[in-house]
């Protein structure tokens, strides 16, 4: 049993600590000089301003209707209507840290529905590759395809890949393939709890995408809307 499925299949571990394995793991497979340009790129993301300039706790949240792999549409204001929603945002099932986070929200499915909430997953990967992430991961969550970022934008989490990583992502991750576009931009890894009101009551925002919102702590902005 590999390092990564042992904190995986334990309920004690905490995500921060299994995405912070994960990123010491990486320093060991990579290149100094392959870290250290992936590090620039989240400096320079970072230094966009990116974090204060997307929609913050207060803002309202931006509505869309979109699709899952299923082919279903979901207004997102009309199921906020009637429950808390929680979104999130993944980048893509080629990203570990992104199915780190995901198979840590789906044991926390049962006290976030439990809350009253409703979790809904938006990603730039088309349906097809975005159900295949669900078939890999063990999941039981509702997943619709932000096209395009479409969504993403309204919330101010996109940003352009660095120069210095788009051959990375171009190249030998085929983003392309994935996101059925050539555009070399992806969201943040944000997460949002957005209220019956529309309004965002919870946002964690961060550039490095090795740092994720802790599934207790998006429980626990949940439990504060009851």
């Amino acid at each position: 049993m590999s390092t990564q499925t042992q904190a995986d299949e334990s309920s004690d571990t905490s995500l921060s600590s299994q995405l912070k394995e994960t990123a010491e793991n990486a320093t060991k497979r990579y290149p100094a000089e392959v870290l250290k340009t992936f590090q620039g790129g989240v400096d320079q993301v970072r230094a966009s301003g990116i974090e204060e300039s997307a929609k913050q706790v207060g803002d309202s949240a931006a509505d869309a209707t979109l699709k899952g792999w299923d082919e279903n549409e979901v207004t997102l204001s009309e199921v906020w209507s009637e429950n808390p929603v929680i979104l999130m945002w993944y980048r893509g099932g080629w990203c570990p840290y992104c199915n780190l986070q995901l198979r840590a929200m789906q044991k926390q499915l049962s006290a976030i529905e439990g809350a009253g909430a409703k979790l809904i997953v938006l990603t730039p990967e088309l349906p097809e590759k975005a159900k295949e992430t669900a078939e890999t991961n063990d999941l039981d969550m509702l997943v619709l395809h932000d096209s395009n970022n479409e969504l993403a934008k309204k919330f101010g989490i996109v940003f352009d890949l660095p120069e210095s990583i788009v051959p990375i992502y171009r190249d030998k991750l085929q983003l392309a393939k994935f996101n059925g576009n050539d555009a070399m931009e992806l969201p943040l890894a944000a997460t949002y709890v957005i209220n019956t009101d529309g309004k965002i009551t919870y946002a964690f925002l961060d550039a490095d995408y090795k740092k994720r919102a802790e599934p207790a702590d998006v429980v626990a902005a949940v439990k504060k809307l009851q």
